[in-house]
């Protein structure tokens, strides 16, 4: 499987019945005083979209849900291994099963659940590119039917090297030769706006490739590799050791981490974490502009 995969190719693959499609849809809807901060977004699972229309053969996987820590006070926290290969398994999805993920909101929430199956071993997944936007652009197939696959046996086996913790980020920022990349707005980036997480700005040190300006509006697809490789040489990600991706709640980070995977770097880190946890210690170093 590669990383990321076609429309063209996922059609010509869905009869194929090692294959398992996931809907990784996820919105998140701000609240109605700009100023209110992150905690305020309201988290809105994509299953009703789902249940509407979707990809023949896709079931519905729910990151806001069964594929996230619950009881913390972070969003989105990955799960015990335990627990992502329970979901895993009712989803149909286990060893010897191949799998591709998508979305309707610009490939990052796809992202993050191919990031978490790589996290837990399992590689042998992509994601479409330009997700259910580009699918239906495109005018293929899509049905209501709901399909019932057998149960896996998914077979976990952590990565925590993919996985950086704040700790970790704090030790990138002190030794110089990993590159953090933020992958929120520009805007975000520099402080301007509401503080949606906390504290305005970045992480001390790190720099910007934004995950929403890798894709294309129109189509939901990925800019060109070689533009998207031009943009991380330029903030010097594509010559460093070692890259840890962060963003508000490791979503959009997750982007940043595949695109740099399908360019060929092998030594990258999403941080869990992210800015609603690193804003919110007053001790941890960020900066603006």
């Amino acid at each position: 499987m590669d990383s990321l995969v076609s429309t063209e190719w996922l059609a010509a693959q869905l009869a194929e019945a090692d294959l398992r499609v996931l809907d990784c849809t996820v919105f998140l809807r701000p609240p109605a005083d700009p100023t209110a901060g992150r905690a305020s977004y309201v988290q809105e699972s994509g299953r009703a979209d789902w249940e509407r229309a979707h990809i023949p053969g896709s079931v519905f996987a729910d990151l806001a849900g069964d594929l996230s820590e619950p009881g913390t006070r972070l969003p989105f926290t990955m799960p015990t291994a335990e627990r992502f290969a329970v979901a895993m398994e009712r989803l149909g999805v286990g060893d010897g099963t191949r799998v591709v993920c998508y979305d309707a909101n610009m490939n990052m929430w796809a992202a993050r659940v191919w990031w978490m199956l790589r996290a837990f071993g399992f590689d042998n997944a992509g994601v479409l590119d330009g997700g259910w936007k580009k699918w239906s652009l495109e005018g293929r197939p899509v049905t209501t039917e709901s399909p019932s696959w057998p149960s896996a046996a998914f077979t976990a086996k952590s990565r925590p090297e993919l996985i950086a913790s704040r700790e970790d980020v704090l030790a990138a920022v002190k030794d110089g030769a990993t590159c953090i990349v933020d992958a929120l707005t520009p805007t975000q980036y520099r402080g301007e706006g509401p503080a949606v997480y906390g504290r305005p700005g970045h992480i001390v040190s790190s720099v910007n490739v934004s995950a929403r300006d890798m894709v294309d509006r129109e189509t939901g697809a990925y800019l060109p590799l070689d533009v998207l490789r031009g943009r991380f040489a330029e903030v010097g990600a594509t010559g460093a050791g070692r890259v840890i991706t962060y963003c508000g709640g490791g979503i959009a980070a997750t982007s940043d981490a595949l695109v740099l995977t399908v360019l060929g770097h092998a030594n990258v880190a999403v941080y869990d974490g992210s800015l609603s946890e690193w804003a919110r210690d007053p001790s941890l170093p960020m900066e603006t502009a």
